[in-house]
């Protein structure tokens, strides 16, 4: 049987940590003990928390995970001033919303740096870091539409489809290094990300804490994919078995085919898409 792994002093580097997910995913690690390292795009922000988690819990840095030379030298600070890093949380990523046909190639490219390299960068700065060791945990924040596709968020689809291949692959690639992988994959959160985005008849909405709890449950015991619910994954399963016709036809009865599309555009989600497109600060 595996040991549960205790989080008790454990330095846990989260990306895009000053809110939503990220932050409280700071929180759940902290509650267990950990060292949390805030890091986001927005220092700001990052600092308001760590003043939050208290002194010998919360530490921050400015990150943006979209450049590797400053993902390698936040990670270097860390390593200095705080310790060497245990856990890293790949969560940083945006979503816009639109027709495909209508997304610029800005939002496309932003969403490419951001989602996917920003995810490579951080697990190969923990790789680094981890592999002399022979331990740690990276945990990659999907989505359930890295598994099944959503109009009106094609490429942050897309993306997503990326970071499970990536986990699934790093996690045999260094299945005899002592580094842990766990993919997360939760279905729409009460964050900016999701703003304007009505609540479907059968899948609620989740609470930014929920998937934190996922999230440290799975690096406790070492998953390599945690669903946020827990029972997405049979639905994924099973959407993956059934006849092409079949599964596009389930979804187009649950409305899942124009739930995301029809939110592009409303007034809910203005200030988040003009943050997420890089029309404002942050992401």
């Amino acid at each position: 049987m595996t040991r549960t792994l205790d989080l008790t002093g454990r330095t846990v580097l989260i990306t895009g940590a000053a809110g939503g997910i990220g932050s409280a995913t700071a929180r759940a690690f902290a509650a267990r003990g950990a060292r949390v390292v805030v890091t986001d795009v927005d220092h700001e922000a990052a600092r308001a928390l760590v003043e939050e988690l208290g002194a010998g819990y919360g530490f921050g840095y400015r990150l943006d995970v979209t450049d590797p030379d400053e993902v390698n030298a936040v990670f270097d600070r860390v390593e200095l001033e705080v310790g060497p890093v245990d856990v890293v949380v790949n969560n940083a990523g945006i979503m816009p919303i639109a027709a495909f046909v209508d997304e610029s190639a800005a939002s496309v490219r932003r969403q490419l740096a951001i989602n996917v390299e920003g995810v490579v960068h951080g697990c190969q700065a923990a790789l680094r870091r981890m592999t002399p060791r022979g331990a740690g945990a990276v945990v990659n924040v999907a989505s359930a539409a890295g598994r099944i596709g959503y109009p009106g968020v094609a490429t942050y689809s897309a993306t997503k489809f990326a970071v499970v291949g990536l986990t699934d692959t790093l996690a045999r690639e260094y299945a005899d290094s002592g580094v842990v992988f766990t993919c997360v994959m939760p279905s729409l959160v009460n964050t900016d990300l999701a703003s304007g985005v009505p609540q479907h008849r059968l899948l609620r909405t989740l609470e930014p804490t929920e998937v934190a709890t996922a999230i440290v449950d799975g690096v406790r015991h070492r998953r390599r994919h945690v669903t946020v619910p827990n029972w997405l994954g049979s639905m994924n399963t099973l959407h993956s078995v059934l006849p092409t016709r079949v599964g596009d036809s389930l979804l187009r009865r649950l409305g899942a085919d124009h739930q995301i599309l029809d939110s592009a555009g409303v007034p809910e989600r203005r200030a988040y898409e003009k943050r997420a497109t890089g029309e404002g600060a942050g992401c």
